[in-house]
Formats: C-alpha cells, sequence, structure tokens
C-alpha cells in the first residue's frame, strides 16, 4: 500500500461535471494529485473481511432483536416493534459500507457501519472509475458498484415508482440520489427524485405522499432513521403502506452501539476492535456518539489525554468506546479505507483521507488502483 503523487487529467474537472459530480472543488473535496497503490493480495484482504464482517453484522443483528436489546441501541421504545417486524419481512436493503483502518500489512480493523445514508456513490462508482481508465490504464480497481447497485435494484419486490428523496439544499445528497435514480432506471423500474421536506402522509390511507398528492409506494431515504425517529411523521412509518429503502432494520447496524455487540459475540477476531458500552475499560480509546455524522463529537484519548476531538451536535443517545486504533499516515495525511456492500455481497472500496486522524467532513475524496 503505497500513496503516490499522480499528474492530475488536464481537463478532471470538466469531466467531473459532465458526469454529474458538481461539489468537485468543495474545500478540494475531489484529489487525484495523489493515489493509492494496491497490491491483488491487499484488495483480496480487504475483500474477504468486508463479506466476513457483513455475515457477523447480521448475526449481530439477529442476537440484538433475539435478545431484546434495541433499547441499547439507543432506538426509541415505540419503534422497536416495527423493527423487528421490518426484519422478520425481509425488507429490501440496497447497500452499505464499512470503514477500515488499513495499513496494507495487518488485518483491516473496523471503525464503524455505515448502513443506513453512506454517500459518495457517484465518487466511486462513476468518477474514479473513470479516472483509473484514462491515468492508470494497465492497472484495475476494486469497484463493481455501478453493476452491483443495477443488478440490485432488479430484485427489489414490486414492480410501482420509487421515490428517492434527500433534503432540499443538500447538494452532495442530492448528486447521490441523482445517481441512485439513473441505477435504478437502468434497472428497469421507474423512479422520481424529491426533497424530504415536501412528504406528506395521508392517515385515512396509511401511506406517504409527494408535493404532487402521489403515492409513495417505495421511498429510499437519505435521511438517517434516528433522524425520522424525531419527526413528527416518524410514529406513521411502522404501520404505513410505504415501503422504505433503507429498511427500518439497518438503523440498528447504523448504530455505533453494534460494535460492543460485535465484541461480545466475537471477541479477538482479527478485523474488531475491542469496543464497550461502560468506560474505563480501556486505557486508549475512540469515544464515539451511538449517533453521529463525518467524526462528529469523536475523540481520540491516548493513556488519559486526549489527542484529536471533533465537537458536534451528536451524543444525546449515549457512547461507546473503542479501543485506540490510528489511521496510517502518509506524508501527513490519514486514509480510511471504505468496503462497499451492494446486495449483501463486497462491491467495491473508497478511499477518502483526511490531515486529521479523526475523518471528518473536511475529507477528501482521493483515488486508489491495484496492480
Amino acid at each position: 500500500m503505497k500513496r503516490l503523487n499522480v499528474v492530475p487529467r488536464a481537463n478532471y474537472k470538466q469531466t467531473l461535471e459532465t458526469q454529474g459530480l458538481s461539489f468537485h472543488s468543495w474545500d478540494n473535496y475531489w484529489s487525484e494529485s495523489v493515489a493509492y497503490e494496491f497490491t491483488l493480495a491487499q484488495i483480496e484482504t480487504i475483500e474477504a473481511a468486508a463479506e466476513e464482517l457483513n455475515a457477523m453484522s447480521m448475526n449481530a443483528l439477529r442476537h440484538v432483536l433475539k435478545t431484546k436489546q434495541l433499547g441499547r441501541m439507543g432506538i426509541p421504545s415505540q419503534f422497536h416493534e416495527g423493527i423487528e417486524a421490518s426484519f422478520d419481512r425481509g425488507d429490501f436493503s440496497l447497500y452499505a459500507r464499512f470503514d477500515f483502518a488499513y495499513d496494507g500489512m495487518n488485518p483491516p480493523k473496523l471503525l464503524e457501519l455505515n448502513f443506513d445514508t453512506p454517500t459518495s456513490l457517484l465518487e466511486q462508482a462513476v468518477c474514479s472509475w473513470q479516472w483509473m481508465e484514462d491515468v492508470k490504464p494497465d492497472a484495475d480497481q476494486f469497484n463493481s458498484l455501478h453493476e452491483r447497485l443495477i443488478e440490485h435494484w432488479r430484485q427489489m419486490p414490486g414492480d410501482g415508482s420509487v421515490h428517492i428523496a434527500t433534503l432540499a439544499d443538500n447538494e452532495e445528497d442530492w448528486v447521490t440520489g441523482a445517481y441512485l435514480l439513473d441505477t435504478l432506471t437502468q434497472a428497469g423500474r421507474e423512479g422520481v427524485q424529491i426533497t424530504v421536506e415536501e412528504i406528506g402522509y395521508d392517515h385515512s390511507r396509511k401511506i406517504f405522499v409527494d408535493g404532487a398528492g402521489k403515492d409513495i409506494q417505495t421511498l429510499f431515504k437519505l435521511y438517517p432513521w434516528e433522524w425520522i425517529w424525531k419527526e413528527e411523521f416518524g410514529p406513521h412509518v411502522a404501520g404505513s403502506n410505504t415501503r422504505f429503502v433503507e429498511p427500518m432494520w439497518k438503523s440498528v447496524l447504523s448504530s455505533k452501539a453494534i460494535l460492543p455487540i460485535l465484541w461480545e459475540l466475537y471477541p479477538d477476531h482479527p478485523n474488531l476492535l475491542p469496543a464497550f458500552f461502560e468506560s474505563g475499560k480501556l486505557q486508549s480509546f475512540a469515544r464515539k456518539p451511538i449517533y453521529s455524522r463525518e467524526g462528529a463529537n469523536v475523540s481520540l484519548v491516548h493513556l488519559g489525554n486526549v489527542i484529536a476531538e471533533d465537537d458536534g451536535p451528536y451524543g444525546a443517545e449515549g457512547w461507546i468506546e473503542q479501543q485506540l486504533c490510528l489511521l496510517p499516515e502518509f506524508d501527513g495525511h490519514y486514509p480510511v479505507v471504505g468496503a462497499w456492500i451492494v446486495g449483501g455481497q463486497p462491491a467495491g472500496m473508497t478511499i477518502r483521507e483526511d490531515t486529521s486522524p479523526i475523518t471528518t467532513n473536511m475529507s477528501n475524496f482521493v483515488q486508489h488502483y491495484f496492480i
């Protein structure tokens, strides 16, 4: 695993905008002046870890439901029955991402699960693939995201239209939603993109509707479940006639409380870090809110000293502590490996790097390939 300097394409900004990546220059988000080079063996290691951890995570979810631990996950009690029913029905799930600390030599270590609203799909599935074909045509990339998304949309039950909802005035989410709409239509399904704010609820028929009053039969929402719980319409979700993607059961695996559960079930697993609900069990640890986004409210503590922290609005649902595992450092940059899952199977990886050992919303999307 090497971090190498690369000459950016002369027309890369125009290319990215043609592909739909409108926010590429925000805070230098998109970077193609460096790339991470992997060997095939290293890629296979990441892929195998993602596949095994996905199976372990599903087992952990079953354990949480069987032992009635949803409250421990920070989930309000009025949603427990709906989550259990969602899992029992086998509600359709599209995709997810694991975040790893990986140095190319030691086993990848799971930092967290992004099983509800992971973004950066267009960047990896389309834009980074084109970068490799333009710059490293003799190399390869762990990246079957585009094909896997199209194929898995075809497996979704039903044949009605799908509404894809993102927050208004959130360009990054809108771009992700637009890309997912493209993969949906390539799969032969009809869809429309809307904002979360225009969604209403028809109480008499127990179904959500869009701004035009049209029934929402299936709703892909790039809006976290823990936010939905706090909304006025939240209590209507479980009993509604609208199908949700990602489904309610994914809320369990988007909670960082799943990390201590995984450690309880699989102690000393090579891809896991010790993690606990209780404080005081670890001398050096990452303190994480049960629910948070983009590194917010995470603090890294080494032998009683805070060595890095990021502020934010999270933490009301509780905290966990995970053994400190610093990301590898390359020239003052810290890469995190994101391993994608589509339809329950590994489908690629993404590299984001930050100048902080905590990956924040200021991190850069960088390229990768293997030889």
